[in-house]
């Protein structure tokens, strides 16, 4: 399943997701629910990385490419529901992990999200 990937622009769409459902792990905590006015064709998904937990910008961008790279390889393989919208906070500890550590359990909490 090929779909784009688009972030979420409004600053209305990120105050409703915040007050969403939510899963938390050691790496992130993903915000998801249905948003009003969505296409349901593509995927909305942002990544925060916040400037008081990871003060170095090059670290901030490191992080945010990891998850984006993960979320690409998470749409080939995981059949992702459409019609919810996702919030992606990064946690300082992505910097410190291994890639594949981290894409594992992305994976495995989007497959709670179903």
């Amino acid at each position: 399943m090929k779909s784009k990937i688009v972030a979420l622009s409004k600053k209305e769409d990120f105050k409703s997701l915040l007050k969403k459902k939510k899963i938390t792990n050691k790496y992130v905590t993903l915000f998801f629910g249905v948003l009003k006015d969505k296409n349901n064709k593509k995927l909305n998904i942002s990544f925060l990385t916040k400037k008081k937990q990871i003060k170095n910008a090059v670290k901030r961008n490191k992080v945010k490419r990891r998850l984006r790279n993960i979320m690409n390889d998470l749409v080939k393989k995981i059949s992702i529901n459409l019609h919810l919208s996702y919030l992606v906070i990064a946690k300082t500890t992505m910097l410190n992990n291994e890639y594949q550590v981290i894409k594992e359990t992305l994976f495995q909490d989007f497959k709670k999200i179903k």
